[in-house]
């Protein structure tokens, strides 16, 4: 099979996968799914941005400022294409998906949610998409259900027309859901999901955080109601996130951060809000990584989203085969690669996954262990942590035997 990506090509795009670490050895990043590494043009960006039109946007006349609104502004427009929203002010700039969930908890929950209502999410959740729906159900008497995952990482569609049956008698007020799950690996029918709870009158929160980045998305197609990720899982900036809101929800929604550049007037005794999106932006945003954020969008449209897909799915099946090949190893998540993104979390008998990070961080190998801010699905498998290799579209089935090997010298250590 033609690889799609010449991915070594595209390695040399990204200074840090040059870096040697532990007496030579070179850097092999497998924590994707916690932040992706950036290409030259995003950092050249950022630092053209500062060399040569670093100003405040929205607000003076004189050309460098007016350079920078532009640029921002654009950056607006290629996320709208990139996930199909209908219109520009549909997308609000945050500065990550927690930032765009909270915001979601807050201003439209606190406006809808009453006592005796249902928040509906899964046992798979991040806790970004936890602890808001559980504060703002604690303050109003309402209760969170989930939905439960079985053995294989999967839901059953038949548990939520359970959950928003005709005896919910309209107490369901919003599902909230990962598309993909970080731990798992998970990807699920969002688009089935949302017709089912489109039939209730229900609107969908996807918390796309790790699909976004990995898969063509089109909110349009799948009719989610809030879409919410962040620029740095998808070769942007930290500190940059993105809420997209249908605008007839967005229309009724009251801001959530009040003081300056989400305004229209202020006076003594009233204030008129800005215009869509700008009254949920309030204050000096991250202008920079904002910026930033649009030439990654340039480079994965150039990949091609379909590319990234295909890629991870070769390079998923690879590491599902070789990880399965270790000796007294469980893997967590679906078992075919195309029901999951690209990443496995497995354990690795008799080795705690932070032992295991610490012994493959010796060979250069960077993966992630712990609790991955899903204890909920923790406690669910019955375990306190996994370990976690996530790709991404520059890792390669080379960087995978390292990881291998590296593990097995692990498996040596604690003679397991």
């Amino acid at each position: 099979m033609q690889a799609l990506l010449d991915v070594y090509k595209i390695r040399q795009d990204f200074p840090i996968l040059n870096r040697r670490l532990n007496d030579g050895k070179r850097l092999v990043y497998l924590d994707n799914a916690a932040t992706t590494q950036k290409p030259n043009e995003v950092i050249d960006s950022i630092s053209r941005y500062y060399k040569e039109y670093n100003s405040n946007i929205h607000r003076a006349v004189y050309q460098i400022a007016e350079e920078a609104t532009e640029e921002y502004e654009n950056t607006r427009e290629k996320i709208r294409k990139f996930i199909n929203a209908r219109y520009p002010e549909e997308i609000i700039f945050t500065r990550n998906t927690t930032e765009s969930i909270n915001l979601v908890a807050y201003s439209w929950g606190y406006s809808n949610i009453k006592k005796g209502n249902k928040i509906v999410l899964t046992e798979y959740e991040h806790h970004s998409n936890i602890v808001p729906w559980q504060t703002l159900c604690h303050n109003k008497g309402a209760r969170v259900k989930y939905l439960e995952v079985d053995a294989d990482g999967y839901l059953k569609l038949e548990d939520l027309y359970d959950l928003i049956s005709q005896k919910d008698d309209g107490k369901t007020k919003i599902i909230s859901l990962s598309e993909m799950s970080n731990v798992l690996g998970t990807i699920f029918p969002a688009k089935e999901i949302i017709k089912i709870a489109h039939e209730k009158d229900i609107p969908v929160l996807l918390d796309g955080a790790q699909s976004v980045p990995h898969m063509k998305t089109d909110v349009q197609q799948s009719g989610c109601d809030f879409l919410a990720f962040s620029a740095h899982k998808m070769l942007g900036p930290t500190g940059v996130g993105v809420l997209y809101v249908r605008k007839e929800i967005l229309e009724q929604m009251k801001p959530f951060i009040l003081g300056g550049d989400m305004i229209k007037e202020v006076h003594k005794e009233n204030t008129i809000f800005n215009d869509l999106p700008y009254r949920f932006e309030g204050g000096t945003p991250n202008i920079a990584d904002v910026i930033g954020f649009s030439a990654a969008i340039d480079y994965l449209n150039r990949i091609g989203m379909d590319n990234v897909r295909e890629h991870e799915l070769e390079m998923t099946s690879y590491l599902l085969e070789r990880i399965k090949g270790l000796k007294s190893v469980v893997i967590y998540g679906p078992k075919k690669a195309k029901d999951r993104g690209g990443l496995v979390s497995f354990n690795m008998d008799g080795i705690h996954p932070h032992d295991c990070a610490t012994i493959l961080n010796d060979f250069g190998v960077a993966i992630r262990s712990g609790h991955h801010c899903a204890q909920v699905l923790m406690e669910k498998l019955d375990i306190v942590a996994s370990s976690r290799a996530s790709l991404y579209i520059y890792n390669t089935k080379e960087e995978i035997d390292i990881l291998i090997d590296a593990l097995n010298h692990a498996r040596r250590i604690f003679n397991t």
